[in-house]
């Protein structure tokens, strides 16, 4: 008989075995790749693209943007005299690098109190109903990464004070991840 230290340890490997994975970073520029690495990444976003009506290969794209598939991204962390930890900048955590208030904006109007930023499919659901909400309050196509992605990082009354005008470098990245989204699209026509 196996001793309960042992029997427990068993159990939770099991269970972290199951667990979606982030893929190899040679593979982020291919959305093909991702599916076959895990297809639960796959399954999240075709479910969140029913739900919310956002295609998977903007949803895809904001991930990459945010987090580069990384399940615990996090801003840095800014040291004082080089080796007092200080707090970070912001509190956008996870795959969708969702901040606290945004991530209980889409608690409070989803029901789903126990979804966690670090799950696949909790986050592709973030991204999908934060863009669903910014196609429905700004007018925005839930096919226009570009505008999106720009209500996303400003906060949707950023965005309708326009607030991205000054800021170049993020036109810039809203142009990287509509060029993302683009490469997806097309990737995702070859996808077995």
């Amino acid at each position: 008989m196996m001793a309960p230290k042992l029997l427990w340890i068993t159990v939770m490997l099991g269970l972290l075995a199951g667990c979606s994975s982030n893929p190899p970073k040679h593979t982020y520029n291919n959305i093909c790749s991702i599916y076959d690495f895990d297809d639960d990444w796959y399954d999240a976003a075709r479910a969140s693209e029913k739900r919310w009506g956002v295609p998977m290969y903007v949803m895809m794209a904001f991930v990459h943007q945010e987090s580069r598939f990384k399940h615990d991204a996090q801003p840095e962390r800014p040291y004082f005299l080089g080796f007092i930890p200080l707090p970070r900048s912001s509190s956008a955590y996870g795959y969708a690098q969702a901040q606290d208030p945004a991530w209980y904006d889409y608690q409070k109007a989803t029901g789903r109190w126990s979804a966690r930023r670090s799950s696949v499919s909790d986050s592709l659901d973030f991204i999908g109903w934060y863009n669903y909400e910014s196609h429905k309050q700004l007018g925005i196509s839930r096919k226009d990464p570009y505008n999106l992605y720009l209500a996303y990082h400003e906060g949707r009354g950023g965005y309708s004070r326009r607030s991205y005008e000054k800021k170049a470098w993020l036109k810039k990245v809203a142009h990287k991840v509509t060029n993302q989204a683009r490469r997806y699209r097309s990737q995702l026509k070859s996808c077995s």
